[in-house]
């Protein structure tokens, strides 16, 4: 390979079109892909690739546009592979397609084209200049057509016409290779330009030319609202309603067919390029019910009519357009319980609380979340919760793990009840609401995502008195006497009631109609068809949405009290340099994966020039953590449990994952050891320590571990029971629902490995289903990867890959034009 990278540059300094188009082809190959690559590379002792790199890797896949093969060519690029290296590797492989990635380009594309906004009547110029062995030649597409008479680097259109909008694509030919450039948009705005405004004063820097215009209609009726920037490169845009963001409104056009009237409210939106961020103005759309007056003679009146009717008097319309409803705060306690003592253990959970956490607080609400808390830990946290609230306060408590329901009360499972268990082990809801309706709160919101199978073990017939309020609000993730399941995947999944909930919880609507729409939606999935139906009890009379603004009300000095009392829980230690006699300076930093779980990360900082090897770690930490040594100081989040963060943490750091943090009974206190090598040195490492004291981080400052204080919480929650002693109901982890047919009976749980291409669901309490499940399905959410026959990844259509510029119309597009092609290749 003559014409090849030179074989002693560092892959990890490969172009990254290069990178590119080498972790294309390996992400696709199955049998000659990554993970044979991997397996190859693992052999040589030189670049230590370990079956626990190779899992890491494999977990990009759960993530949006993550690569496996880009993740490995980082490790073996960090640990000193060239590309002489990887070309032996390749060859081995018997990959010809992921070779000739590394050879020179006969043809490089140097400038692509830049999308664009622009006003019709003005002068359109898409560029595309390439360099190739030979004379280069060009043609440029419009979608799938080739545009007449453009064969030149530029695409020139003067003057430019509203039919002119599109996607724009050029092929480059030099000899017998040819290239795409990147998909360019051109935008074409009908819009009449003041007197003596260029054009050449607006394509350049972001111009707001078309502002939205304020709207009165009927229910029934199209929303339609429009504005519009010009600029290079092409402006994005978002429309916001309330102060809160549409969901899927990233056009210049608003439609809205078919409003309603909780559809009102003020609509502005938020225009965005590279560089530049501005508004439209805000206006107001009034959406007036439809009324109809009974005269004498049957008739029916528009609005208008009636309002002549009634002599212009606003009096006379008996339906108002509603006002806005306030919160005085908003707070949130989300518990996951998966890993239990006594009985199956669960993993959704954890997923489940982490996107909620997310979701919840973009809708500005003060989150708690906690994972894997004993009886004691999770009356407490009720405690705190219930601190937290006063009058108008929407309240939310989630919870998944396991659960039952007796006689309408619902009872949440902590990890450390015994087999079997009763109402005195568990937290009673209905006890929880009759405690946050004394606190005047102005919403309830329960989302229960757990089984409400009878507990046959607990004969206690709570007698729980709540007040009337129109408030009250629950989400079961299933119906009375039923299962409720989570999906058990490659990896990680959410349980099948936060799979389709987080899809709808930021929509502005009545948190009811939120769960109508998510009970609609898991009504189509046939994993569950007829096992799992969301139920909604409510008594909510007025239109209160999770997504209302909030509004301090009289007690604001006890409302900000609360708020550092949730602020408290959430306070992480500063990040710190520790300097060693040595020379060395150490980063220690500091992140929480939740309330309860504390990531510790070390970096060198400054590296002493007489020492060839240097690295810190943690060590000694207090017993009443869940540290687990073997996986502490790893290379990789991913390696130590941290699957959530592992984007947002800084890179070549060892990290640690400290959880069960409300165990802590005193101060946290842990020793940073260096270890380093001198050159001049024989006699092997020389150890330096520091002793760090961080306090109580996060949850541990509120003492969740104290005995159980005798106030209302344990008052209300207690109740007898029987004393039967019969063996627990709960089922084994071989009770499980497989949805693919002729695939493996059994999986290990103890590993969250990413290797396993199938999906079966299983219980998270009692009873067995019957049976398995007849329907084949792939890619349950849009952003779960799709998996061939041979277990590989499946490639998008199309035997070409065409650099995109992303947009919501880009993909049905690059298909479209991709399948044309062979019609049109020279």
């Amino acid at each position: 390979m003559s014409d090849s990278l030179d074989r002693s540059t560092k892959i990890n300094l490969f172009r990254e079109h290069v990178v590119k188009k080498l972790c294309e082809v390996l992400d696709k190959s199955s049998n000659k892909g990554w993970r044979k690559l991997g397996e190859i590379v693992g052999n040589d002792r030189r670049f230590k690739v370990s079956s626990d790199d190779m899992e890491m890797c494999s977990l990009k896949v759960l993530q949006l546009e993550g690569s496996p093969s880009r993740m490995l060519l980082r490790l073996m690029g960090e640990r000193g592979c060239t590309a002489g290296h990887l070309i032996d590797y390749l060859q081995t492989l018997g990959n010809s397609e992921a070779l000739q990635c590394l050879k020179p380009s006969a043809l490089q594309i140097l400038i692509q084209p830049q999308s664009v906004a622009l006003i019709a009547g003005h002068n359109l110029r898409l560029s595309c200049h390439a360099l190739g062995k030979s004379p280069v030649q060009y043609q440029w597409f419009k979608t799938k057509e080739e545009v007449p008479n453009s064969l030149s680097p530029d695409l020139v259109i003067s003057p430019v016409h509203l039919k002119d909008a599109g996607f724009y694509i050029c092929r480059v030919n030099c000899g017998d290779a040819f290239e795409f450039s990147q998909w360019a948009q051109v935008d074409v705005l009908d819009v009449a330009m003041p007197y003596g405004q260029s054009y050449h004063s607006l394509e350049g820097r972001l111009k707001l030319v078309i502002q939205p215009q304020s709207q009165r209609l009927n229910v029934g009726e199209n929303l339609q609202l429009e504005c519009g920037a010009v600029g290079r490169p092409i402006p994005r845009y978002q429309w916001h309603r309330n102060g809160a963001p549409v969901l899927n409104a990233t056009k210049r056009k608003l439609t809205i067919p078919h409003a309603m009237q909780d559809q009102h409210g003020r609509y502005r939106c938020e225009i965005t390029s590279s560089t530049e961020r501005m508004w439209t103005n805000e206006v107001d759309v009034v959406i007036a019910p439809r009324i109809s007056v009974q005269f004498s003679e049957a008739m029916e009146c528009s609005e208008d009519d009636v309002y002549a009717i009634g002599g212009g008097s606003s009096e006379f319309f008996l339906n108002s357009i509603p006002e806005q409803l306030y919160a005085t705060d908003k707070v949130a306690l989300l518990i996951g319980n998966l890993s239990y003592q006594n009985h199956p253990q669960l993993k959704a959970p954890m997923v489940d609380v982490y996107d909620l956490t997310n979701l919840l607080r973009q809708l500005n609400f003060q989150v708690v979340s906690l994972l894997d808390l004993t009886e004691s830990e999770m009356r407490n946290a009720v405690d705190e919760f219930l601190l937290l609230l006063h009058r108008g306060v929407y309240g939310l408590l989630y919870y998944a793990g396991h659960g039952y329901e007796n006689y309408g009360n619902s009872f949440m499972v902590p990890v450390d009840a015994p087999n079997p268990y009763r109402s005195a082990n568990c937290l009673c809801v209905q006890s929880i609401l009759k405690l946050m309706q004394e606190k005047e709160t102005g919403l309830n919101v329960f989302l229960l995502d757990m089984c409400r199978k009878r507990n046959i073990h607990d004969d206690s017939t709570p007698n729980i008195v709540l007040r009337v309020t129109a408030n009250i609000v629950f989400g079961y993730a299933t119906c009375q006497d039923a299962e409720a399941f989570e999906l058990s995947s490659s990896g990680f999944a959410n349980g099948v009631f936060v799979k389709f909930l987080k899809k709808r919880l930021l929509d502005d609507e009545k948190i009811t109609v939120v769960l109508d729409r998510v009970a609609e939606d898991m009504g189509q999935f046939d994993a569950t068809k007829g096992k799992q139906a969301l139920e909604i009890r409510s008594s909510l009379s007025e239109r209160r949405a999770l997504t209302d603004p909030i509004l301090p009300g009289d007690s604001a000095d006890l409302a900000h009290a609360h708020s550092r009392q949730w602020a408290k829980a959430h306070e992480l230690p500063e990040s710190m340099c520790l300097n060693f006699d040595c020379g060395a300076q150490i980063k220690l930093g500091f992140a929480a994966e939740f309330s309860n779980v504390l990531v510790i990360y070390t970096h060198i900082i400054k590296n002493p020039e007489d020492m060839s090897f240097c690295q810190a770690h943690v060590t000694d930490f207090s017993q009443d953590l869940d540290v687990d040594p073997k996986e502490m100081n790893r290379e990789t989040p991913e390696e130590t449990g941290i699957y959530f963060l592992s984007s947002s943490l800084p890179q070549h750091c060892l990290y640690t994952r400290v959880s069960s943090l409300q165990k802590l009974r005193e101060e946290l206190v842990f020793t940073v050891c260096l270890q380093g090598t001198f050159i001049a040195m024989d006699d092997g490492p020389v150890h330096w320590t520091k002793s760090i004291n961080i306090g109580k981080p996060l949850i541990a400052r509120l003492d969740l571990h104290r005995a159980m204080r005798r106030n209302s919480c344990m008052q209300t929650c207690l109740m007898p029971h029987s004393p039967s002693h019969s063996p627990c109901h709960s089922p084994g982890p071989e009770h499980r629902l497989h949805l693919h047919h002729g695939l493996h009976q059994t999986q290990d749980y103890s590993r969250l490995s990413p290797q396993h291409h199938y999906l079966d669901v299983y219980e998270r309490l009692q009873g067995a289903v019957g049976g398995c499940g007849d329907s084949h399905y792939d890619n349950l959410s849009r952003h779960e990867p799709a998996y061939d026959s041979a277990g590989g990844l499946s490639s998008s259509p199309g035997r070409l890959s065409i650099p995109i510029e992303a947009s919501d119309d880009i993909n049905e597009l690059q298909t479209v034009f991709m399948n044309s092609l062979q019609l049109q290749q020279p």
